[in-house]
């Protein structure tokens, strides 16, 4: 069963997947059904309307998932998409532990994805939080103000990244940790890189 819109990247995933092959398998023929274009990307079959992503699926230990990228601007009609947590503005899950599940969801699914394709078309955009809105370690604030270079380097960053950054610096809850984790980062920041490139 080839469809000319299948990836042989995804191919290779799915043959390598060792958990949740049945339901990656479903999953993806529902989203070819809907027209979407089948790429390969962050290690993880991703689905896109007009080069802009729609969906992705993937793996956990627990479930797998259905994950479209701007699940915010959905209506949800069925309460069914899952913040993966509190920091994730736009993404939102729908998560799976058997292959029966998908089958039984399948309508519902391929209405979300329509959905999902009609938020796109029509330009929508998920409001984000400004960065102002996430408070700065001072760990960190201390290294700025060491090295300005390091400021005007993380300030060139795109929202998302200064984002990630915060997220992670933050987030132990002793000074010694954060700051570790902010030297450890430093020469990455000053390259111009994000947390995961």
């Amino acid at each position: 069963m080839t469809n000319s819109r299948m990836n042989p990247k995804v191919d290779e995933f799915l043959s390598k997947a060792k958990k949740w092959q049945e339901e990656f398998e479903k999953l993806r023929m529902i989203i070819l059904d809907c027209q979407l274009t089948e790429e390969f990307k962050w290690m993880h079959p991703c689905y896109t309307f007009e080069k802009k992503n729609i969906v992705l699926i993937h793996g956990f230990k627990e479930y797998c998932a259905l994950l479209f990228h701007k699940g915010a601007l959905l209506k949800d009609t069925h309460g069914i998409l899952i913040q993966q947590t509190e920091n994730v503005q736009a993404a939102r899950q729908i998560r799976f532990t058997n292959v029966q599940e998908i089958v039984e969801m399948e309508t519902i699914l391929k209405a979300y994805i329509y959905e999902a394709i009609e938020v796109e078309k029509s330009g929508l955009e998920v409001n984000f939080k400004k960065n102002t809105e996430f408070k700065i370690p001072e760990e960190f604030q201390n290294k700025f103000d060491e090295i300005p270079a390091l400021k005007t380097a993380f300030e060139a960053l795109t929202p998302g990244r200064q984002r990630a950054y915060i997220l992670y610096f933050s987030e132990p809850k002793q000074s010694k940790t954060r700051e570790s984790r902010v030297e450890k980062y430093m020469q990455q920041i000053l390259g111009g890189k994000g947390l995961n490139d």
